[in-house]
């Protein structure tokens, strides 16, 4: 077995950095373990790649904040002989919101992998919630080290029990040293003391102990609180030794300055050991009950030290059957009481000694680590199983249910709100005909997949809409304050040419006489104003809404000379602005960029036009060149755009621009009937179900809504109408896109083609 692990690793000081060079040690006890081959990816906090002098076998490190690390890191592995990997998980030591940049790393990963969670919240923000989801879906295994954590995972991040692994915590593999150096030194001698190690903060509640120790000392003057441990590297950044100085000043308020003693330094496990089996009690006086996973109280329970302990999660766990001792948070004279029983009573505190003991031999490190090796050999077991027969390109079964519950909150008796703060509407920032015209393509569409009654009342609130919005000449507003003022007197092309698209698929699609009458009504009275449009985009959706009525109207002569007019207008800004390996329509990449070849397919779908369709498809190719490196979609970022001969800035990323994507390709697959259409339109809709560069999904599984967009670091959790109905429209051109795939597949053609 040849293992890479990812995770921080000593020299760092920390406390995964010491369990993963436990498990590393512990696996290499086994016999079966390759340690020649095997190797760590270690996790720098800043970008000094020479901040830890690392030992030799770490190959590979990465700079937190820098996202290509996390890609190239995965390369290396893939590249590497290992056969599986260990994957430490903590938030607060890989990049981006809420770690987010190791999903980067996770789905580019080709070998099996199990991820140890060190923290599991009870209340994790979305995406702290929507990554540990993305782990568990990736890895073999999920290994927690509580039952706690198990049925966290199970309720709240509805992780399946048969996805997790309970290990407990490793303990070192060291008995009591006879001539116990700690023991004998100045600090101990003659003192009986009470102790508490690791990174100090002020979660870590030591004050409590200091506040209990005047009536511990009153009783045994020979007690000494010993406090080992650096302060945490986050606390001295920001306040110093502000805690340190106060826990100290705490103490000579009280008198018992002579009772406690810091030593302030990073000990080895050795020495660690002759601290644990040397003092008298104990202490975890940890202020709150989230502690999922201890690891300085595993290591006290494996040196069979007396315990007691504040009753956070893992303690309960821990110190259950009389394996300690437990007090309230904050109480400390509830922890004087039990201290000074322990104390004063020699056979309880020798029991609770031994009960620590017995219950830590079962978590030393050797143990630990074969039952890791296990894991790790039936992951790998399970990756060499056959595969399944090869599925359809679209699996409908793995698809979210349509739902329109978030679409229903947006829209009220006037037509849907722009804006949503997170999945509330934003009743201040009003409606606009951009939204209600997309809104009118896509209950139009939800009702022609499954007859979807609630998107048939919904279809007369955005065609109303609509018509309000139209001017006496035939042009359209854009803009609604929430009381139904105007805030325009004429709306931009786009929002004109979003318009027409919506009346020309209703005037195809409509589900009566009475809305398709009224949809070519307020359309004919728009088509004076054809000719005056200037831009390419405000072209192209006009052009694809006039391609839809004529698919009704085929027969409409002017419709089609209009057609043929502004179809002409985009092939000639192709001509003009093609250039060696630059086949665009401008010297810039911006937004909705699909739609300008999409237009041109449409213009061919409708007329024939063969130098439409070759542009289209020449611009196309042009598209796929950069829009799917690692294999999944990276749309146009808004930051700078894409300039000629340029690179994608790849951020922020619209859902609009997805959506412009998978109408592309499912025209092209409609007319080119090539399934490599077909994969890029699934590909890119599944950019709102995670598929994306972060490895995180738009779509909001709870509110039915979709984030407005796609961070360098996270994504913005405002749901508002133009992204939500961006997912939808994409939803349900892949659900028909699906439809046809499902008839091809089943053809008596197809059956035959297979035996042929």
């Amino acid at each position: 077995m040849k293992i890479a692990y990812i995770s921080t690793y000593p020299p760092r000081e920390c406390g995964l950095a010491t369990f993963n060079q436990n498990l590393v040690n512990a696996l290499g006890l086994n016999s079966s373990y390759n340690s020649e081959k095997s190797f760590i990816v270690a996790l720098n906090e800043s970008d000094d790649l020479d901040e830890h002098n690392y030992p030799k076998e770490v190959k590979f490190v990465i700079r937190q904040q820098n996202q290509q690390d996390y890609i190239d890191a995965a390369e290396f592995i893939n590249n590497s002989e290992v056969d599986t990997c260990i994957i430490e998980h903590e938030f607060g030591i890989y990049g981006g919101n809420s770690g987010v940049f190791l999903l980067s790393l996770i789905n580019k990963l080709k070998k099996p992998f199990i991820t140890i969670l060190h923290t599991v919240l009870k209340e994790p923000s979305f995406m702290q919630q929507t990554i540990i989801k993305e782990i568990a879906a990736k890895s073999s295994k999920i290994v927690v080290m509580s039952k706690k954590a198990v049925l966290f995972l199970n309720r709240i991040y509805q992780i399946p029990s048969t996805q997790i692994k309970l290990i407990e915590h490793g303990v070192p593999d060291l008995e009591p040293i006879p001539d116990n150096d700690i023991a004998q030194s100045d600090l101990f001698r003659n003192r009986r003391v009470l102790f508490t190690f690791g990174l100090i903060s002020r979660n870590k509640g030591l004050e409590t102990v200091i506040k209990a120790l005047p009536k511990i000392v009153n009783q045994h003057p020979d007690v000494l609180y010993v406090i080992l441990g650096n302060t945490h590297p986050g606390v001295v950044k920001h306040n110093g030794e502000e805690y340190r100085d106060s826990l100290k000043s705490l103490a000579k308020d009280l008198g018992v300055e002579n009772h406690i003693a810091f030593v302030n330094k990073f000990v080895s496990e050795e020495e660690l050991h002759q601290y644990l089996t040397a003092c008298y009690i104990y202490i975890t006086p940890y202020l709150n009950e989230a502690q999922i996973t201890s690891g300085t109280l595993s290591y006290a329970i494996g040196a069979g030290a007396a315990v007691v302990s504040t009753p956070y999660w893992h303690a309960e766990e821990l110190l259950a059957d009389d394996r300690g001792k437990l007090f309230g948070f904050k109480n400390d004279n509830q922890l004087a009481d039990i201290l000074g029983t322990l104390l004063d009573d020699d056979d309880k505190h020798k029991q609770l000694k031994e009960n620590a003991y017995q219950y830590g031999l079962n978590l030393r490190w050797p143990a630990i680590g074969n039952v890791y090796l296990n894991l790790l050999e039936d992951a790998l077991a399970a990756e060499q199983k056959p595969q399944r027969v090869i599925p359809p390109i679209i699996d409908v079964e793995r698809m979210p249910a349509l739902n329109l519950n978030h679409i229903s909150l947006l829209t009220d008796d006037t037509g849907i709100i722009q804006h949503a703060r997170f999945g509330i509407p934003n009743l201040k920032e009003g409606y606009c005909i951009d939204d209600n015209a997309r809104a009118l393509i896509m209950a139009l569409m939800a009702y022609d997949q499954d007859k979807n009654q609630k998107a048939l009342k919904l279809i007369p609130v955005y065609l109303s809409f609509i018509q309000y919005m139209q001017r006496e000449d035939g042009n359209f507003r854009n803009f609604l304050s929430f009381n139904r003022n105007y805030l325009d007197e004429i709306g931009s092309e786009d929002s004109f040419g979003r318009t027409i698209w919506a009346l020309g698929y209703l005037i195809c699609t409509g589900p009566n006489n009475s809305y398709r009458e009224f949809g070519k009504e307020l359309f004919s009275h728009s088509i004076p104003h054809f000719k005056d449009l200037k831009y390419l985009r405000g072209m192209a959706n006009t052009i694809i809404g006039i391609a839809y009525y004529l698919s009704a109207h085929p027969g409409d002569e002017p419709l089609v000379t209009e057609i043929n007019r502004l179809s002409a207008s985009l092939i000639r800004a192709y001509d003009q602005n093609k250039d060696g390996d630059w086949h665009w329509f401008e010297n810039i990449l911006t937004y909705d960029n699909a739609i300008l070849p999409l237009a041109l397919l449409s213009h061919y779908e409708a007329t024939g036009n063969t130098k439409s369709f070759k542009i289209a498809m020449e611009s196309i190719e042009f598209l796929n060149s950069f829009s799917f490196k690692n294999g999944y979609l990276n749309p146009v970022g808004n930051a700078g755009w894409m300039k000629k001969n340029g690179k994608n800035p790849i951020y922020d990323q619209q859902a609009l621009e997805t959506m412009a994507m998978v109408l592309l390709y499912s025209k092209t697959f409609n007319i080119t009937n090539d399934d490599q259409y077909l994969n890029l339109m699934h590909i890119s809709y599944e950019w709102f179900l995670g598929k994306n560069s972060l490895h995180v999904p738009l779509y909001d599984f709870e509110t039915q809504g979709c984030a407005d967009g796609l961070q360098f670091n996270s994504v913005n959790r405002n749901q508002g109408a133009e992204s939500t109905l961006a997912y939808f429209i994409s939803h349900l051109a892949i659900l028909k896109a699906a439809e046809t795939e499902y008839e091809t597949l089943t053809s008596p053609l197809v059956e035959a083609d297979k035996y042929s």
